[in-house]
């Protein structure tokens, strides 16, 4: 869900971390959800009044929930709850360290599916490309990021999700369960907000 303020002036305020005062307005966190409330006058009637709307809301919660995304795994990196790179994400994540696992949006799918064989239910979201990892970790590129429990990544799930949801995507996170069979691959269950 996101929460929306009511500013002074009657111009409606993104609160994406849901504390700015006074009364808030909540919609689910998809783009169409948000465009047909835009249309059909949804944020006037909840304020009981005229308001100023931003005629490009959809893309200043994406941006907004971008940055969210990226400052919340600088802070895990930061507090050392954050591991990139092949190997060392995946030792975190095949000694159970991990509660999830941040991958590149645009890395190969069946280079991610191989770092995540044999892992049991870990959440996996990927909601920022591989030069955009790469800013939070210093690097030109990151595609695999493992992250330990936490706050910080409980934030980034609920994020990652309700960015998901306004970039048009069906789930936020995937959660991979063991699959029955000789070699035992992971596959990945959608799992919705």
């Amino acid at each position: 869900m996101l929460r929306f303020g009511l500013a002074p002036d009657r111009r409606i305020v993104p609160d994406l971390a849901a504390k700015l005062p006074g009364r808030g307005f909540w919609l689910s966190a998809r783009a169409d959800v948000v465009e047909a409330a835009q249309s059909r006058g949804a944020f006037a009637r909840a304020a009981r009044g005229p308001v100023i709307l931003p005629p490009d809301l959809v893309s200043i919660l994406r941006a907004g929930l971008t940055r969210r995304v990226i400052d919340f795994l600088g802070l895990a990196r930061r507090a050392g709850q954050a591991v990139s790179g092949f190997a060392k994400a995946r030792d975190v994540l095949t000694t159970g360290r991990a509660r999830l696992v941040v991958q590149a949006s645009d890395g190969s799918l069946e280079e991610c599916h191989r770092f995540l064989s044999g892992a049991r239910d870990i959440e996996t979201v990927r909601p920022l490309t591989a030069a955009e990892l790469g800013t939070v970790f210093g690097r030109d590129h990151v595609v695999h990021v493992a992250i330990t429990p936490g706050r910080l990544a409980e934030a980034l799930i609920v994020d990652a999700a309700r960015l998901a949801g306004m970039s048009g995507q069906l789930g936020g996170t995937e959660k991979i369960a063991a699959s029955a069979g000789p070699k035992r691959r992971g596959r990945i269950e959608r799992t919705g907000e």
